[in-house]
């Protein structure tokens, strides 16, 4: 059996590979993602379509889990979403909470700000680019 974090993991590697399908199928049919930078996003199919147009929007984007801590039917994670706009490469960081239902994702709540004018951001002034500070496993 895999834990969560291996299926947050591997959630994240499908955002990445741009797949509705890929993506769509780490869901619950009924799962939700509740975002502070847009309304909800309902059902697996819903979610994937909506990650295979972020996707598509950044040249090079890529979704990177840094920190997990998962107890029971929850998760709680630290996430860097890097790509490229207008020629820039950038990098946003986040967090999310999960809960699942058996393997599958059935509710996340995204928390993480985004300026589609100047994208990029995480913690002020912590140290992103000290190597092993946050026990990154890429």
């Amino acid at each position: 059996m895999t834990t969560h974090e291996d299926h947050i993991r591997s959630y994240f590697e499908a955002c990445t590979s741009g797949s509705s399908e890929a993506v769509a199928q780490h869901f619950t049919e009924n799962a939700v993602i509740y975002d502070t930078n847009h309304s909800p996003i309902t059902t697996a199919a819903s979610i994937g379509n909506f990650w295979s147009q972020i996707h598509a929007k950044w040249i090079g984007a890529r979704w990177v889990v840094e920190r997990v801590i998962e107890s029971g039917d929850s998760a709680a994670i630290e996430w860097m979403m890097e790509g490229e706009h207008l020629g820039e490469m950038f990098s946003v960081r986040g967090s999310e909470h999960y809960t699942f239902q058996g393997n599958l994702i059935e509710e996340i709540r995204q928390y993480w700000i985004f300026d589609p004018q100047s994208p990029g951001g995480g913690l002020i002034s912590y140290p992103y680019d000290q190597p092993n500070r946050i026990g990154s496993h890429d």
